[in-house]
């Protein structure tokens, strides 16, 4: 029968979807131990000085300069991106007393006032160990009102603030560059309400992503939101980065889902736009300019989104295919024949299941032989029997037409478990694996493996490239392992990977942001108006540019 050409280790069969959706890791994948590091370095580049209250740039011409800076001058390079060379910090910002302390003290109380270095050290410092702040305080707000005098007195002594959640970001944009003062909003962590009718959560920011959808599992819905970091990650940092994660296809993004949310600017205005409402065309929909804008524009601290039920069924399909383009037509396919309960359709390549099953203990690859590519495609729906037979029947149609050499339907917990962790444990394993220059790019879909065989081809035996991540999202993980960081390595890749990217109309950042690391090089991806325009909208809700200064937008439009 044909039933009998797809391998599979045991028969095809359903299960619900509790098992499914909570057999993945518990915790974000990535220890934080993971090892990394801050090179120092001195090198040419650009300070930006501030005339009469504007800000310009100017070209650093004599090497006395850095001299007569002093402690204004930071010189750093961070791994992975070469756009971080040389930052001026802000003169205009103040630096942090004595007298600031116990103002704080004053309206958290003494216990949500960190000094103590080993919390700030963690604080400070990315969960890849790549960007590395020096803050001496970090505050512990316990509501919106809290926030809101916190940065009521920090504007008006123009305290820089970063603010912070899980700090599980890729691009270093929750942690400071210099000095600025970290607001973690971790105690902000109540569910306000939620409708059972409409499926509309209503949640502070602390919230973890995780703890949400176990809320919301005991109430019969799901978050239609899944990260690999769902353990350590916080909504309001998943909103203010507009994260996209595994289900982006099923639900889309969350400027679709967030119907509202609270912010608090710069001076201190709270701004309540948190709407539970899904249609409400009354002037601008302002909250879409925190949805992305990575803490740049306001804290982010309530969030109103919109849930989606959970359903009775859930398959779980680890594919084989022999190229990229079987890759696409599976894909087509899938949309098509699997279009009311596709819910993911991830893949990854050769290289990335090879790094995955040298570096994690007890992993293996789930197809008998080793291919090119893999596939993972789930599928959620209210029918179990039907659920199951249609994702068969797909299998076996893709078998026939020779998209498909291989593969296994998952029939119980600790399989599928298995299937997802070799997906979401490629990062764990990178960073095992020694060094590693990470890209997250948005392409059309027929281009996204160009990029890596054309850097194979570049690089040579200098490094390991590898492509993974969302393709029913046109969302291409570009990760170059390497036994070391060097600047020989990293010449080749930038800008050379943006320059690639920009030429196929794509875009340098797909859903992890620009933060720091990407903040020069927005113009890969946006108009100079375009972005002039975001430089005016900075400017008019944060004047003094207390808020994540260095961060999105490039450092040649502002005093940073």
């Amino acid at each position: 029968m044909m039933m009998q050409k797809l391998r599979r280790s045991g028969a095809f069969i359903r299960f619900g979807c509790k098992s499914l959706i909570t057999s993945r890791p518990d915790k974000n994948s990535v220890s934080r131990s993971v090892s990394g590091f801050v090179n120092h370095y001195k090198s040419k580049g650009k300070l930006f000085e501030l005339s009469d209250g504007n800000y310009y740039n100017t070209e650093l011409h004599h090497p006395c300069i850095s001299r007569h800076l002093g402690m204004l001058l930071q010189q750093y390079k961070c791994f992975g991106s070469s756009a971080v060379s040389l930052i001026q910090r802000n003169p205009l910002f103040s630096s942090l007393d004595s007298k600031d302390v116990s103002y704080f003290k004053e309206i958290l109380g003494e216990k949500n006032v960190i000094e103590d270095k080993e919390r700030l050290e963690t604080a400070n410092t990315d969960w890849m160990h790549k960007y590395k702040g020096s803050s001496k305080l970090m505050l512990l707000p316990k509501n919106t009102q809290e926030v809101s005098q916190i940065l009521q007195y920090c504007d008006s002594r123009r305290l820089a603030v970063v603010p912070q959640g899980g700090n599980t970001g890729l691009v270093g944009g929750s942690v400071p560059v210099f000095d600025e003062v970290i607001i973690n909003v971790g105690l902000m962590n109540k569910v306000l309400a939620f409708d059972e009718v409409s499926g509309v959560l209503v949640c502070e920011a602390g919230c973890i992503l995780e703890n949400l959808a176990t809320f919301l599992d005991t109430k019969g819905f799901i978050m239609p939101l899944d990260l690999g970091a769902k353990g350590s990650c916080h909504i309001g940092g998943n909103v203010s980065t507009n994260a996209g994660g595994l289900r982006l296809i099923r639900y889309g993004s969350l400027h679709g889902t967030v119907l509202g949310l609270e912010a608090v600017t710069a001076n201190g205005n709270v701004l309540d736009m948190l709407g539970t409402l899904r249609k409400d065309n009354t002037g601008y929909d302002l909250k879409h300019l925190f949805i992305g804008s990575e803490g740049s524009l306001g804290i982010v601290t309530k969030v109103s989104i919109l849930t989606q039920p959970k359903l009775s069924s859930v398959n779980l399909a680890f594919i084989a295919c022999k190229d990229y383009l079987s890759c696409q037509k599976l894909l087509v396919e899938a949309k098509r024949n699997l279009g009311e309960i596709l819910s993911a359709f991830e893949f990854l390549d050769n290289n990335s299941m090879d790094l995955v099953l040298n570096h994690l203990d007890g992993v293996r690859n789930p197809v008998s032989s080793s291919e090119n590519f893999y596939i993972l495609i789930e599928t959620t729906g209210s029918d179990e029997t039907n659920d199951r037979e249609k994702l068969e029947a797909f299998l076996l149609k893709s078998l026939e037409k020779g998209l498909v050499s291989d593969g296994v339907i998952a029939q119980d917990i600790n399989q599928a478990s298995s299937f997802w962790r070799i997906r979401e444990g490629i990062t764990e394993a990178l960073q095992r694996a020694g060094a590693v220059y990470k890209y997250d790019l948005s392409l059309p879909v027929e281009e996204i493996y160009n990029i890596v065989n054309d850097l194979r081809g570049r690089l040579g035996d200098l490094a390991n490239v590898m492509g993974y991540g969302h393709l029913g999202d046109g969302n291409l993980h570009l990760n170059i392992s390497a036994t070391e960081y060097n600047d020989k390595l990293l010449g080749l890749i930038e800008p050379y990977v943006y320059e690639w990217t920009s030429k196929h109309r794509g875009s340098i950042s797909a859903e992890h942001g620009l933060g720091v690391m990407k903040a020069n090089e927005i113009f890969y991806s946006k108009s100079p108006e375009t972005v002039a325009l975001m430089a005016s909208i900075k400017k008019l809700l944060d004047p003094k540019g207390i808020l994540n200064p260095y961060k999105v937008l490039p450092h040649s439009l502002f005093s940073y």
